[in-house]
């Protein structure tokens, strides 16, 4: 048997994102080495592949790596929840090793006391009352008490210090607390106290905030800074220990599916919801067929996963990122399979949604590391030299796009490939002045002159292959530009989409022969072109954004497009002020009122574009 091929751990950074999330570390046989969490993913997994100073059981698992599958969420906090879960439903056995498995912590609440105490829980939930949690660790249940206790003032003494009082403590005097102890408040008013402590931790609490959010914006009018900037502290401290766990939510049963089709490969990914709890999360690559739409491969992948494999557990309800092709009939054979109704869907809100673009995420992430393999690029550039019926095989390809917003802030882009895929040193920006508003043969023309000029005078080196994005007409505005740089010694490749203007339908033209050629779709040539042109386009439209929002890398809100005074304020009293607005993730910016999903993303991307 042939040893497993090394993984290739640069290839693999090099299109790792840097966004917070969790990795999961297979080996060749595709089982669970490891789970992990990141702050930040790229930089988290390079630290595993420095080349000294890793411990021997760190060495020893890099070692077994053969696959990494990462899971991207909004904040650290989210992280590490689905990572625990993750270990507790995998128990992978690096992680058993290295890790304890400690019960989650909760808040207590009792109930039977005409006073009753908040309390830190961990364990068994035998005593009368509530619990809230879980939390992440055991410092965020200390905050969460500390901050409670100094807005609400419930006690937190034990009950055999509380009963044998006769004077208030140290916790009245400092203003933590009412001192029921000795009936210095009513039951009545001690009762409403215990009333709002309960609505912060059940996230009922959008009234009091409010009540909060007034007080502090009296407060700056009466000019009462100190204790404006407390409230401040107040709502942020209660944001951050409230925010939402998208983690965990709920107590259904269900399976979340999205689909990405990219280059001509096909990942899907799984998210394994139990009980409200994300148990699982992995991706899979199954062959390219003839399904050219998301859609049609989950009619294929659904079928195949549920009822061809034995022993897999159907979920009461099935989310996916795209419409099913027959969904009833689908439907009927699970329903028929698992002997139970089955929900299928692919409408969904709330932390449904958000599970969803998570998976989504994850595919998209997964299946570019997985294109940009060194394997799977090598073959198609062999597939690229039978297609072209060159007599060897190029070892260079670039391809330029054109992005503008109405014709303004011109941007050209140029990237480059070679034998091991995106070759991201080589590539290429270039602002477009002096133009004719949306005129792309003039843009092309001046990219291709400032590109060529540097590479004439010994600047790097030309391409064996030059890919445009249009037809005929494009193609001759290049053959142009070139020939009056002196440079004819570039074969040409026009890439025009197909009337349907699908992928796996383009023409292309190719210069050396005149000629049209239409590719199956199938075609690993195809892909490639696909995934040049596709990449310089995606270049060219990140290039333009930066362009356009440059100036907002230290901008206020006044300057988010879609955001008026009211909602300007309705941010600043919902996070308490700008600098949590500019932290906060999407999922927490569309919770405020009047700030729609769409609005949110566009809000995230304002402050964090560039």
């Amino acid at each position: 048997m042939t040893a497993p091929d090394v993984f290739d751990h640069k290839r693999f950074l090099a299109n790792t994102t840097q966004q917070p999330g969790i990795y999961q570390m297979y080996d060749a046989q595709g089982g669970l080495l490891y789970v992990g969490k990141a702050k930040n993913l790229k930089k988290r997994l390079a630290s595993y592949f420095r080349p000294t100073g890793l411990s021997p059981k760190t060495a020893a698992l890099v070692a077994k790596i053969q696959q990494i599958d990462v899971t991207v969420t909004g904040s650290e906090t989210e992280a590490l929840i689905l990572e625990q879960n993750l270990i507790k439903s995998n128990r992978p056995p690096y992680n058993i090793l290295l890790r304890d498995d400690k019960s989650y912590p909760y808040i207590f609440l009792s109930s039977n006391d005409t006073f009753p105490r908040i309390s830190f829980h961990r364990g068994s939930k035998k005593k009368r009352g509530e619990y809230f949690g879980p939390y992440p660790n055991v410092g965020a249940v200390r905050d969460s008490m500390n901050f409670l206790q100094k807005t609400f003032m419930v006690r937190q003494c034990e009950d055999s210090v509380f009963r044998n009082r006769s004077r208030p403590c140290l916790q009245y005097q400092i203003g933590r607390c009412t001192a029921p102890c000795v009936d210095y408040i009513s039951a009545e008013d001690y009762a409403s106290d215990v009333r709002h402590t309960r609505m912060f931790l059940r996230g009922e609490s959008d009234e009091l905030m409010r009540e909060l959010a007034d007080q502090m914006e009296a407060a700056s009018v009466a000019l009462e800074f100190e204790r404006a900037a407390a409230i401040r502290d107040q709502i942020t401290a209660l944001r951050a220990i409230q925010s939402q766990q998208l983690m965990e939510e709920g107590s259904g049963d269900l399976d979340v599916i999205a689909v990405v089709l990219q280059a001509g490969l096909i990942c899907v990914h799984v998210l394994f919801v139990r009980r409200g709890r994300i148990l699982g999360s992995r991706s899979f690559y199954p062959k390219a067929s003839l399904a050219d739409s998301e859609s049609e491969v989950l009619s294929e992948f659904l079928p195949q996963f549920y009822l061809a494999s034995e022993g897999r557990e159907i979920p009461r309800e099935i989310v996916v990122s795209h419409p099913v092709e027959s969904a009833e009939v689908l439907v009927d054979a699970l329903r028929q399979a698992s002997n139970r109704q089955i929900h299928l869907t692919d409408k969904v809100r709330s932390h449904r949604a958000q599970w969803l673009q998570m998976a989504a995420t994850a595919a998209q992430q997964n299946l570019a590391s997985r294109v940009n393999s060194r394997q799977n690029s090598m073959d198609r550039f062999l597939a690229l030299q039978d297609a072209l019926g060159l007599d060897e095989m190029p070892q260079r390809l670039e391809c330029f796009d054109i992005s503008h917003s109405s014709g303004e802030l011109t941007q050209a882009s140029c990237v480059v490939f070679d034998t091991n895929g995106p070759l991201k040193s080589d590539y290429r920006r270039f602002n477009i002045e002096g133009i004719t508003p949306g005129d792309d043969y003039a843009a092309m023309a001046q990219a291709l002159q400032r590109r060529y000029t540097r590479l004439q005078k010994g600047e790097g080196k030309l391409p064996d292959i030059l890919l445009i994005d249009g037809g005929k007409g494009q193609l001759g505005k290049v053959r142009e530009v070139l020939a009056e740089l002196g440079v004819n010694d570039v074969p040409l490749l026009g890439v025009a989409k197909g009337s349907t203007r699908k992928a796996g339908f383009e023409t292309l033209y190719w210069d050396e022969t005149d000629e049209e050629i239409v590719m199956p779709g199938d075609s690993s040539a195809l892909h490639l072109i696909q995934h040049i042109r596709d990449e310089a386009h995606r270049f060219a439209i990140t290039g333009h954004r930066a362009r356009r929002d440059k100036k907002r890398r230290t901008s206020t809100l006044e300057d988010v497009p879609g955001i008026g005074a009211g909602r300007r304020r309705e941010l600043l009293r919902y996070f308490g002020g700008l600098q949590e607005v500019q932290k906060a993730s999407v999922a927490d910016l569309s919770k405020v009122p009047s700030i729609s999903r769409r609005l949110a993303e566009e809000i995230y991307e304002h402050f964090h574009s560039g």
